[in-house]
């Protein structure tokens, strides 16, 4: 689409189904840095890489040990490495371009969800959130793993406070836990089942602050938007909330531990929500005051500018699009699917949603041409007007024009080795990026290939070996081709023969012929001739003496 002709007054978002892709039962997906590629898990335990510029399959990732259906898909920062975990409780980190498995760790419990250090470009830390227990720091190349805390340990008694869902035999509670990375992985922001966000310094597992969230919800979701600035929260009371990031960007650690020593008093927890305070800010809060559903993957946009959610509702493709002001500007409905995944693209106002069934559909802006972009002067017209032009108008040289002087520099050097930063970029080009994967052609299949590299060989066998018809009809001048049909073939000894039904023409010469005998001897003998020719010409008997036999 031509950027010049599209109406700068319509909405950043998308509006309809562009496309879908299939490929087995995908579960989840993730854009790279750059929107260039897909990565989706599937249901078989394998990763497929798509190419998002021309929508086909650039690589596919299986692991022969991993069966299980994929949890979570993360790309590195550069794209060169992608983290998979999946439903039999595995770790899997993969080369993308030599497609090759870098190292596979089995957790105890089922990973939900894993995220690979941002900070650098080929990461060994990731954040795991397993099924049920806490979230944990683990080191890929080592396999060691470090639990972080999930709450706050109430400091005058020397106890940690009891969690709402333990279970009655001692077994470990189970505490649904949301965590990810801030924008350079420096510290770690998790929701847990009291309705809390912990700042957590990773390294030392130490939690740094705490933000209290209103009405005190299990926090199912937590995510930053992709310039770091805002931190978005789903809660099981149907809310989503978005945060303002007060840290810095870069060196966050060091922010927080400055603030923390500008308070004096009080200790503990108090201390702790006022070191929260100063780092999240409540910016807004979405929900559906009518509906009060569930929200279901939710996340920004490329810009932040858009914030999406999926309905949870069994049967529904719902989409609901709000922006940064907590509008509801779209509802897009799409299959009587359920939604399992969603992900906007990192630069285009594209999002893609991955359905119950395995399908991902690809939404797009449905864009109107705004053909007065053009010229300032250009006028669309709603019926014909007549126009009388000027009679010098389309002159070469016209007595109107007017010479107008040039204010370009002409001697003014043009810098033609600079890049323009992408204005959705949220950190500088790399020349290690991956961006695309070099295509593969894929090899036949060598059963296929056998079958057709023998057909061929009978077809050329059978083509250069005539009947002993042909040879006499080839001796008497007769320009007919005689020879054997490439389809016969033996079955078991018996041929089925196939013979073709005359037309027409043939029948009604066949019936006239019959119908009226002519008078002359001479003219019947030479009328005669004629129609038998073009009988046997329709009844193909040049061609059929030696009939087409089929397998």
């Amino acid at each position: 689409m031509n950027a010049p002709i599209i109406d700068p007054l319509q909405g950043d978002f998308p509006e309809v189904i562009e496309e879908y892709l299939e490929h087995g039962v995908m579960k989840c997906i993730a854009f790279n840095r750059r929107g260039t590629l897909l990565a989706a898990g599937c249901s078989d335990g394998s990763c497929v890489i798509w190419d998002f510029e021309t929508r086909g399959i650039a690589k596919v990732l299986r692991d022969k040990e991993c069966v299980a259906a994929i949890t979570s898909v993360c790309w590195s920062k550069y794209g060169h490495r992608i983290l998979v975990s999946a439903a039999d409780k595995s770790l899997t980190l993969w080369d993308v371009l030599k497609g090759e498995k870098i190292t596979r760790i089995v957790l105890q419990q089922t990973p939900l969800q894993a995220r690979l250090h941002p900070g650098s470009s080929t990461p060994s830390l990731c954040l795991a959130c397993p099924l049920s227990s806490a979230p944990m720091i683990v080191d890929l190349s080592t396999g060691s793993t470090s639990i972080l805390p999930i709450a706050v340990p109430d400091v005058a008694n020397g106890i940690a406070p009891s969690s709402r869902n333990k279970y009655s035999d001692g077994t470990p509670p189970f505490t649904p836990t949301a965590a990810c990375f801030n924008k350079y992985g420096d510290l770690v922001y998790v929701g847990n089942s009291k309705g809390e966000i912990l700042v957590i310094d990773h390294k030392s597992n130490q939690i740094r602050a705490l933000v209290p969230v209103s009405g005190a919800a299990v926090i199912k979701n937590i995510v930053f938007s992709r310039n770091g600035q805002y931190l978005l929260t789903n809660s099981n009371d149907r809310t989503i909330r978005i945060y303002d990031n007060l840290l810095p960007l870069k060196n966050g650690l060091e922010a927080l531990v400055d603030i923390e020593k500008g308070i004096a008093e009080p200790n503990g927890i108090e201390k702790m929500k006022m070191v929260g305070s100063k780092c999240l800010a409540l910016f807004r809060e979405f929900q559906d005051s009518i509906t009060k559903m569930h929200w279901k993957a939710p996340c920004f946009s490329g810009d932040g500018e858009w914030v999406i959610a999926g309905s949870a509702s069994k049967g529904e493709h719902k989409i609901y699009i709000w922006d940064r002001a907590g509008y509801l500007v779209k509802i897009l409905e799409g299959p009587k699917e359920a939604l399992i995944d969603l992900a906007w693209h990192p630069v285009h106002p594209i999002i893609v949603s991955v359905s119950l069934t395995g399908w991902v559909y690809i939404w797009a802006k449905d864009y109107t041409e705004n053909w007065s972009a053009f010229a300032p002067d250009f006028k669309e017209l709603e019926e014909n007007e007549e126009y009388v032009e000027r009679e010098d108008e389309f002159d070469l040289n016209t007595e109107t024009e007017k010479v107008k002087e040039s204010n370009i520099n002409e001697d003014e050097e043009v810098d033609i080795v600079a890049v323009d930063k992408d204005a959705f970029s949220d950190s500088d080009m790399s020349q290690e990026e991956l961006c695309f994967l070099p295509a593969i052609p894929c090899p036949d299949v060598p059963e296929r290939q056998g079958k057709c590299v023998g057909s061929s060989s009978k077809l050329m066998d059978r083509n250069h070996s005539g009947s002993p018809l042909s040879e006499e009809a080839m001796q008497n001048g007769q320009a007919a081709n005689h020879a054997s049909s490439p389809l016969e073939e033996d079955t078991g000894g018996t041929r089925l023969k196939r013979k073709r039904k005359p037309s027409e023409k043939g029948l009604e010469l066949q019936a006239e012929k019959v119908r009226k005998p002519l008078k002359s001897s001479g003219r019947s003998s030479k009328v005669k001739s004629k129609s038998m020719a073009d009988q046997d010409m329709s009844n193909g008997v040049y061609g059929d003496d030696i009939s087409d036999e089929y397998q």
